[in-house]
């Protein structure tokens, strides 16, 4: 019953058709604006990698198109370039990364990437090691610069992720000639805002985002099921429960149909006003 009403609502764009999974918590960066206040200290909230390949079928089953997954690092947990190999067997997945634990070995294992459907998406928000690293973390540009061309040079698909208040023309146009030239093309940059939710509210950053302007993408973590990717933040280390469906997340059916459900009852025109990609 529940695969015949979402796959018709994702076939048809009422219902976006991503499912993003919070694989872990933890980080070896503290951000500025991150909306999870994830970090060394943070606690280690993950899921099973085998509870991950299970909801990527049954995401498959339900109609829905293609996966996400993100953190935390994701690469802090050592089984995740297998775990993302076999999720990519049930459908394309983008996978958030922050670019700075890519080690030889670590290199090596995520090479089985670059024949499947797998995308890296890679944080680099300035054209200059002191402001980029101002925001993330010291040596966080040198790390990410070195390795996109190493994981081009392996095959393995590579996105970039700009997440910004503001940037002026010239700046941008910097930073787009440095992805080009370490091998990500402009179809593969996306340019995104700070939301002020999580670590970016202690900070002063970020714009104010409403459901209507957060992506209705069925979003799964340790704690629950979630409106949107944007919606399981963490601020003074609790857990945001204001865009929580429910906390039972499998089968992923009941979350899938409960977003539905929500989602057809905004009003019409309730679409989102902020780039968030």
């Amino acid at each position: 019953m529940t695969a015949s009403t979402i796959r018709p609502a994702v076939a048809d764009g009422r219902l976006p058709g991503r499912v993003w999974m919070y694989s872990n918590y933890h980080c070896n960066l503290a951000c500025t604006y991150c909306l999870t206040e994830s970090g060394p200290k943070a606690q280690r909230r993950e899921l099973d990698p085998e509870a991950m390949i299970d909801i990527a079928r049954q995401a498959l089953e339900l109609g829905f198109t293609d996966l996400g997954v993100t953190g935390g690092e994701i690469f802090l947990l050592s089984r995740m370039p297998e775990v993302l190999a076999e999720l990519a067997r049930s459908l394309p997945v983008v996978a958030l990364t922050n670019g700075t634990l890519f080690s030889r070995r670590l290199l090596d294992e995520v090479q089985q990437l670059a024949e499947l459907p797998v995308a890296l998406q890679i944080s680099l928000d300035r054209p200059d090691p002191d402001t980029n690293d101002a925001m993330r973390g010291p040596d966080n540009f040198a790390k990410v610069v070195a390795a996109i061309p190493r994981l081009v040079e392996r095959g393995v698909t590579v996105r970039i992720a700009t997440t910004v208040e503001s940037i002026e023309d010239a700046e941008l146009d910097r930073l787009c000639e440095l992805h080009r030239g370490l091998g990500v093309p402009d179809a593969d940059h996306v340019i995104r805002p700070i939301i002020a939710r999580g670590r970016a509210v202690d900070h002063d950053l970020g714009v104010q985002a409403d459901v209507p302007d957060l992506p209705a993408e069925l979003t799964i973590t340790a704690d629950g099921a979630f409106w949107s990717p944007f919606g399981p933040t963490v601020h003074g280390g609790r857990l945001d429960t204001d865009l929580l469906i429910t906390r039972t997340t499998r089968p992923l059916s009941v979350p899938a149909q409960a977003l539905l459900g929500l989602v057809e009852q905004r009003p019409a025109g309730a679409d989102s006003t902020l780039n968030i990609r």
